[in-house]
């Protein structure tokens, strides 16, 4: 398997772990690291011997969302933009089991993704936030259908627009986490091994069904979440949001 600085993937008999790791930029993803996300998941997808997937960022952060920067630089490249999609159609359509493990924050497509993931791990101090109407964008990652479906629509519009953070603990209220624990990443861990001990057959079968129902219509969102959030990237709302952000300014939106 490929290696990359800023996503390092290190085998554990039956396990592949995926870690982000660029502390520097408090794990902000940029189109490479996914590129690198997206090939260990695919190589994982048609490796016999990897049972289960763990994702986890570094001791404080999961990852600080997209690079802004990195991405205004290539929006243009019509190639390379299209990556954040293939991520998302690449996790979503995983036939085996993905457990994430976060510490510290997890800011918009790093909790958009661990609405594909099969369990999720956390310590009481992270912080999870979707901000996208804050920075005058609409939600991606396939949240505006999977959170209405488990939340309805009052707690997804408070997570999704009104974009306050929630630590661990609500998280866990929320179902958006099963587990708050003091070491995400050994649990994970510890609980990937004993997915990766039981009938693989059966295991990625039960995955399926429970997935089956909602697949055509997801895929369907994520494509048309990304093209309206192309729109947005556009409008003044968000060249106001980014332009603030990189000046460490608050946004005017008069």
């Amino acid at each position: 398997m490929s290696q990359s600085t800023d996503v390092l993937q290190q085998r554990d008999e039956t396990l592949l772990l995926l870690k982000i790791n660029r502390p520097d930029k408090k794990n902000a993803l940029t189109l490479a690291m996914y590129q690198a996300l997206i090939d260990g998941l695919v190589e994982a997808e048609q490796d016999d011997s990897v049972r289960v997937v763990v994702i986890s960022g570094t001791a404080d952060c999961f990852t600080s969302g997209n690079d802004i920067l990195d991405f205004m630089a290539a929006a243009s490249q019509s190639d390379k933009a299209a990556l954040p999609l293939k991520f998302l159609q690449t996790i979503s359509t995983f036939s085996k089991p993905i457990i994430a493990a976060v510490e510290g924050v997890a800011v918009g497509i790093g909790t958009s993704m661990l609405l594909h993931c099969d369990l999720v791990f956390c310590s009481e101090t992270s912080r999870f936030q979707l901000p996208f109407a804050r920075l005058g964008l609409v939600p991606e990652g396939g949240t505006s259908l999977l959170l209405p479906l488990q939340l309805g629509h009052r707690l997804a519009f408070e997570l999704l627009v009104l974009g306050n953070a929630v630590d661990g603990r609500r998280a866990a209220e929320l179902g958006l986490v099963n587990y708050v624990v003091n070491e995400p990443l050994p649990d994970a861990l510890k609980t990937a091994r004993q997915l990766a001990g039981m009938p693989p057959q059966a295991v990625k079968q039960s995955k399926q069904l429970l997935k089956s129902h909602h697949q055509e219509l997801l895929q369907t969102v994520l494509i048309e979440e990304v093209e309206q959030l192309a729109e947005r990237l556009s409008s003044a709302e968000a060249q106001e949001a980014f332009t603030a952000f990189i000046e460490k300014r608050q946004p005017n939106f008069n």
